[in-house]
């Protein structure tokens, strides 16, 4: 990961993951949305498993979830619970794809499962967190219903979307650079404009 193309790709998916973060989240959560969260996850864990299908290497996923958490820091109001949220399912989802998705056999059952956990242990380690550890009111009032709620109830909506998301975006992660490896001018060109747009909507987002 020393490569200056290699982290250009990372911070493209990070940017993909966060201006979702930027634009659909906070229409989402601002309308109040059931459950906006998992619609967030399940576009979440699609871009964690392209970049994977880009980069198939330990950390890689969570420098794409810091990467989302700095854009949307810089172009949203800064609620530091989200950006936890944002980080632990990244960090989840580089422990499972690090540990099943090495391997080429068997790769739909390996994605999907990764998927499912990820979506578990992200939302389990969010909310245990953010009523134990850090305290957040939000988070104390509600009590371990609520705990229990974010774990079990969006994190098992979540982990069947996962099911079909991250096969799906490692897939496409997977073709998408070999297309790229053709043409590797145009495909690095097309990603820094892509940058260039992802950025400057989220400035007019935010």
């Amino acid at each position: 990961m020393r490569d200056i193309k290699t982290w250009l790709w990372l911070l493209l998916f990070g940017s993909l993951w966060g201006v979702c973060e930027v634009i659909a989240g906070e229409d989402l959560f601002g309308k109040g949305v059931p459950h906006a969260s998992v619609w967030l996850s399940a576009w979440a864990l699609f871009v964690l498993a392209m970049a994977r299908g880009v980069l198939n290497k330990p950390g890689s996923s969570t420098a794409v979830g810091t990467f989302a958490a700095i854009f949307k820091l810089v172009n949203a109001a800064p609620f530091f619970c989200h950006l936890l949220g944002i980080f632990f399912l990244a960090l989840a989802f580089d422990v499972f794809s690090s540990i099943l998705m090495k391997r080429e056999s068997k790769v739909l059952i390996r994605t999907s499962l990764g998927g499912a956990l990820s979506a578990y242990s992200g939302n389990a380690l969010f909310a245990l967190i953010m009523a134990y550890v850090v305290r957040y009111k939000y988070w104390t009032a509600g009590g371990l219903s609520k705990v229990l709620h974010h774990i079990f109830i969006s994190g098992s909506l979540a982990a069947l979307m996962a099911i079909a998301a991250v096969p799906l975006g490692y897939w496409t992660g997977v073709y998408g650079m070999a297309l790229a490896k053709r043409r590797p001018g145009w495909a690095y060109t097309g990603a820094l404009i892509a940058l260039l747009f992802l950025w400057t909507m989220g400035r007019i987002a935010g």
